[in-house]
């Protein structure tokens, strides 16, 4: 595989170039960035190394470069007069807290709605140590969960006696139907929560959200969703949903700066769950919350407004579409068994394949880069010895040939 031309050196001085003019500029936010420069279907767009196919947002999505220009020039402006632009009416600060607004806007809900994160795994853990729980209660889950979903709850059931239990979700499972009763019947009186995510990350299988949601309601239990798949790649509307609480990333779907991330929280849970980042105010940093990573949450505002410019639906139709045809040519490989629903309206950009036995994942992982420069995940073995590609909108149907060919060669 050719080596990356992006050193940290190189990548420092583009963004140093890219911040010209603006040292003098104390106070003051940069423009955002031509649109010229924030077509995210063109792969020049970003930091890819060259020849490389990657495959993996559903892992991390590279960044764009103007939106990384975007956070590196807001930074620069932070730092002109740090304390002046970072607290009470600081031009930075107003501009991130902004970003609750332009999140909202992206899931259906109000601002004050959104709490920013560093991801979905500390948004999941958050609300698992928010809520309050006596030894007994029961939380239902799925044993397809990612463990950053799950682990607040594995945490509480160590150390409070909360009853963590879960239902079986086959690779190959495709029935939503046959999902939700599953839920119903596995429901017990103790049970207070359901949490599960809205695309599975190993399969891609869309689950039935609002039917989960309905159920968890006439139960009189929290519903809680991991949204670490969904967000980015197909539209989300959190209130239609019914959910009490989501969960997503800034850094997969949205390609939004790394260590960034959304929690919704309805306002009828609010007073249940209390985030202690809310005690004070709602704002993006305060007292109750500490200081942000501003210039971050700036970019993550600028990846959603490149995505949001596109629309939700068409960024669904061509990705999903680039997915529909790593599946059907996937399921033309001898020893090969693709994993996930077929095209229909519970696939999404997500298609995985279940490896003959002689293979191992991590190997055949490896060799695809090495050998072949296609980067894919390795879907984790406790589920199924596998891989799984995630396309996004700079990925083009040459590169899912590609990858199909060199998954051809590999598996002969």
């Amino acid at each position: 595989m050719t080596s990356s031309p992006y050193s940290r050196r190189t990548v420092f001085q583009v963004g140093a170039a890219s911040l010209a003019g603006l040292a003098g500029a104390a106070a003051g936010l940069p423009a955002p960035a031509p649109a010229s420069d924030n077509d995210l279907f063109v792969r020049s767009s970003y930091f890819l190394e060259p020849g490389l196919i990657y495959l993996n947002t559903g892992s991390l999505g590279p960044t764009s470069k103007a939106v990384f220009n975007q956070t590196m020039e807001t930074w620069t402006a932070l730092e002109a007069n740090p304390v002046r632009n970072s607290y009470g009416d600081g031009a930075v600060l107003a501009e991130a807290d902004a970003v609750r607004g332009r999140a909202a806007a992206l899931l259906g809900c109000a601002a004050d709605d959104i709490l920013i994160t560093r991801g979905t795994s500390e948004g999941m853990s958050l609300i698992a140590q928010s809520l309050r729980l006596s030894p007994g209660d029961r939380v239902l889950a799925t044993d397809q969960e990612h463990g950053g979903g799950s682990v607040g709850w594995e945490h509480r059931a160590r150390r409070d006696g909360v009853v963590l239990d879960r239902i079986v979700i086959a690779p190959d499972e495709h029935d939503g139907d046959a999902i939700v009763r599953r839920f119903a019947a596995a429901l017990t009186p103790a049970t207070r929560v359901i949490s599960f995510s809205h695309v599975i990350t190993s399969t891609g299988l869309r689950m039935p959200v609002a039917e989960i949601s309905a159920l968890a309601r006439t139960h009189g239990a929290l519903c809680i969703v991991d949204g670490a798949q969904a967000v980015g790649s197909i539209p989300v509307d959190v209130r239609a949903l019914g959910c009490h609480v989501y969960a997503t990333s800034g850094h997969k779907w949205l390609m939004g700066p790394k260590g960034t991330g959304l929690l919704y929280i309805s306002p009828e849970a609010a007073e249940a769950l209390a985030p202690p980042q809310w005690e004070l105010s709602r704002r993006y940093v305060s007292d109750s919350t500490g200081m942000g990573a501003l210039p971050s949450v700036v970019g993550l505002g600028a990846a959603i407004d490149a995505l949001q410019a596109i629309g939700m639906v068409e960024v669904e139709r061509r990705i999903v579409a680039l997915r529909d045809r790593a599946y059907e040519a996937m399921m033309q490989i001898p020893g090969l068994r693709v994993m996930g629903p077929p095209p229909g309206p519970l696939a999404t950009a997500l298609v995985a394949g279940l490896l003959p036995q002689r293979i191992d994942s991590a190997e055949l992982r490896t060799n695809l880069r090495d050998r072949h420069g296609v980067v894919i995940k390795m879907v984790e073995k406790r589920w199924f010895n596998g891989v799984r590609l995630s396309p996004h909108l700079f990925n083009t149907e040459a590169d899912i040939d590609a990858a199909v060919q060199a998954l051809r060669i590999e598996l002969a």
